[in-house]
């Protein structure tokens, strides 16, 4: 039972990193074991914002291995050379944990080459890497965010919504559900070359619609596939650059509430996140089983 919200503002940017903190806020009830967000900005610079982690949030009854800051510091620095060796220029860097980071960078389009050479570093994975995606951002257009309930894979930041379509740039994932075909489905991705860090069956749509949308396949296209591609019961949000979509699988056993006007979209598992915005007299409606919507921001 876990919670998944999104929303786009049509006529303008605004406090977008507030209004999904209200949501998800609203939606904690549904999932106490992590909480995470995508957000969109503009993307109008050139440069590509990265966040990436060395390191693990150890808290009590975690597995993880608690680990000196200047581990970190040191993986920090390896991650600096590995970006410079890729003809890449760091133009800006700063701490967001002791074990995690925020970075601007120039490089070419190909972001193949430079993301192994990111995560050759020990310990370090991608959290995101977009010229308008970060998982934290005030300022923006439209974004997705999780509640998680953690059923199957571990309680950690691997595992954590939202999934990023490694390394496609702008394209997350929110996902409320299970899907049976995970394995299967993964082997014949990871035979074509995209790449799981996780064992989370929701980072499957991510990458699933990554190599689509890598394909030429336009977004509603690559969802609408996904019905009949991915077994199991499903509910999920994907966004990308200028885009935020919504699927629900066709016994849609898992909870969706829309609410649309010509300004605002908001979607949420129930309707107190969206009442967390608009605390006025809302319409709102249930998606169809099998339905597939799209927004443009």
């Amino acid at each position: 039972m876990c919670g998944i919200a999104g929303l786009i503002h049509r006529d303008k940017s605004t406090n977008v990193g507030g209004e999904m903190q209200n949501m998800l806020q609203s939606l904690k009830h549904r999932g106490p074991d992590s909480t995470g967000y995508a957000l969109y900005g503009d993307g109008k610079s050139n440069n590509y914002i990265l966040r990436f982690k060395v390191g693990e949030n150890v808290k009590e009854g975690s597995s993880a291995q608690i680990e000196d800051s200047s581990v970190y510091k040191k993986r920090k620095e390896q991650v600096n050379s590995e970006i410079v060796s890729t003809g890449a220029t760091i133009v800006e860097e700063k701490e967001a944990t002791p074990y995690s980071f925020r970075y601007v960078i120039t490089c070419d389009d190909d972001l193949l080459d430079l993301a192994k050479k990111i995560e050759s570093v020990e310990m370090t994975e991608i959290l995101s890497l977009g010229k308008s995606l970060e998982l934290v951002k005030d300022i923006g257009t439209h974004g997705i965010g999780h509640t998680r309930m953690a059923t199957e894979s571990g309680v950690d930041i691997r595992s954590a919504h939202p999934f990023w379509g490694y390394p496609y740039s702008d394209v997350s994932v929110v996902h409320n559900g299970q899907l049976t075909n995970y394995w299967n489905t993964r082997r014949r991705l990871e035979k074509l070359g995209m790449r799981f860090m996780s064992t989370c069956d929701s980072e499957l749509i991510a990458v699933y619609i990554a190599d689509k949308i890598r394909k030429g396949i336009q977004l509603e296209e690559a969802m609408q596939t996904s019905l009949d591609d991915l077994d199991g019961v499903f509910t999920y949000l994907v966004a990308t650059k200028d885009k935020l979509g919504m699927a629900k699988d066709y016994m849609a056993a898992k909870p969706m509430v829309l609410y649309e006007s010509e300004k605002l979209v908001a979607l949420a598992s129930e309707e107190v996140a969206i009442r967390s915005l608009l605390p006025h007299e809302i319409d709102t409606y249930d998606p169809f089983e099998g339905e597939v919507k799209v927004w443009q921001a």
